[in-house]
């Protein structure tokens, strides 16, 4: 069907087409060159995506100046879309040259500040990110995670202890300052361009929200990890950026403790997300960076005393379960 839509109804015939990516969802991503020119189509299943918001947030991002692909042809009925090719070099392999580091994290720094401080009046429409959907995104970790991945029946008082965590979590999600909230800004939907750095992938699921949640995906990525002082001292960096945009950010003890939390929520997700991805959807690759994502959790529930029955919960039933787990998937 992909090819017959490149070849025929879009008149590429002798185009060639290779698979460029694919994510966490049912979407895949594939290139087609012709000649000295190349294009990327998305296939992204009808009944499983909805190409509405990747188009309409693309148009958003791209009313606001930052680069993100254009939608060049649409097939909504197959669920195809052709669009601008932004190039091949992801941020996670270019940050593996610690000279590029700083440069790269700059460039994509501001180009947050100027989605999150851009005054269109067009994000604000977005769906909220909602009491609602944060409590779901939670649930994935006890029933992935814990019970799935780990073994773990979890007793009523411990049942008791997370309920109290997640709201905590919502509490401290919804006393932040909202902005446009990409929901997955980091390492594998950044690419490194020439122009107009970073390019920005995988915007579709963006939702108005706390004001530092996609900072904590960019510098608490999943998939690579930074010194905790570093990470401070970006954070901070970028908070005096937004005062200096006229963003009402708070005092640097507010945005750091709203950093650290709504850290907490989205990496206590990502433990479920990763393992529903290997168990449901038969995806393994995610699973090598579970240890990291653990690693954030403990890490930012040991910091204050309200999450401190969790950081205690993780030493004393998680860390040897998930040894344990660790091994029986990988050998």
């Amino acid at each position: 069907m992909l090819t017959r839509w490149v070849s025929e109804d879009l008149g590429f015939k002798g185009s060639a087409i290779a698979s460029a990516s694919s994510d966490a969802s049912f979407r895949r991503y594939f290139r087609v060159t012709r000649g000295g020119d190349s294009f990327i189509v998305m296939d992204a299943p009808p009944d499983k995506e909805d190409l509405a918001p990747f188009v309409e947030v693309g148009r958003i991002l791209r009313s606001i100046g930052v680069n993100v692909p254009v939608v060049l042809a649409r097939d909504s009925k197959r669920g195809l879309l052709l669009l601008t090719d932004l190039g091949t070099e992801l941020y996670l392999d270019a940050l593996r040259e610690p000279a590029r580091v700083d440069r790269l994290y700059g460039d994509a720094l501001l180009a947050l500040r100027e989605i999150q401080t851009a005054d269109s009046g067009l994000s604000a429409h977005l769906p909220r990110y909602s009491h609602t959907l944060l409590m779901r995104e939670m649930e994935l970790m006890p029933e992935w995670f814990l019970a799935r991945h780990l073994g773990l029946r979890v007793s009523g008082q411990q049942r008791q202890m997370l309920d109290e965590l997640f709201t905590v979590l919502v509490e401290a999600a919804a006393s932040q300052p909202a902005a446009f909230v990409h929901r997955d800004y980091h390492s594998r939907n950044l690419l490194v361009t020439a122009q107009d750095n970073p390019g920005i992938l995988d915007f579709q699921d963006a939702v108005w929200g706390p004001v530092t949640y996609d900072l904590v995906s960019l510098l608490k990525d999943c998939y690579v990890a930074w010194p905790a002082q570093r990470v401070r001292t970006w954070v901070l960096e970028y908070r005096e950026s937004l005062l200096e945009r006229g963003f009402d950010a708070g005092s640097p003890a507010q945005f750091l403790r709203g950093f650290d939390l709504i850290g907490l929520q989205r990496h206590i997700k990502v433990l479920g997300i990763f393992c529903r991805l290997y168990y449901r959807d038969g995806k393994p690759g995610y699973l090598k960076d579970l240890p990291r994502v653990l690693d954030y959790v403990r890490e930012a529930a040991a910091l204050y005393p309200e999450t401190a029955a969790f950081a205690d919960f993780i030493a004393a039933h998680i860390d040897a379960h998930f040894v344990e787990a660790t091994l029986r998937v990988t050998t």
